[in-house]
């Protein structure tokens, strides 16, 4: 029986654990700022997974992915990948945000700000 489903395709648990526990510094220090329920009372999830790709934050209530991008993002390739994702996650429903990972480091803040100003509703 195939697996059909959208979110967390078991078929990736266990890469998306991999994720979770060797992550980049700056998803740690997103993560330690999202997690709990600390931004508006959003629930966000780590390395959850939608179709075959995996997102690095979700906040299901918003339907909103949370993407951070280090230098593989700016290559060619990596701006093609991210392309076909982003297209791929608009045609189910999903809002994607990316930041550079150096964002995190340099202005976290304001990057929880960017986030909020996506919700639906404050």
């Amino acid at each position: 029986m195939p697996n059909n489903r959208l979110h967390n395709k078991s078929v990736l648990k266990k890469f998306r654990k991999t994720l979770r526990n060797h992550g980049t510094t700056a998803e740690a220090v997103m993560w330690t700022l999202l997690k709990g329920k600390q931004l508006q009372g959003r629930e966000f999830r780590r390395q959850h997974s939608v179709g075959y790709y995996i997102l690095d934050f979700y906040c299901p209530q918003e339907k909103l992915a949370i993407e951070l991008d280090g230098a593989t993002h700016f290559t060619e390739l990596g701006m093609k990948r991210d392309e076909a994702r982003t297209k791929y996650l608009k045609s189910v429903g999903i809002r994607v945000v990316r930041f550079e990972n150096e964002e995190i480091f340099q202005r976290a803040e304001a990057v929880l700000k960017e986030i909020a100003r996506h919700f639906y509703s404050t």
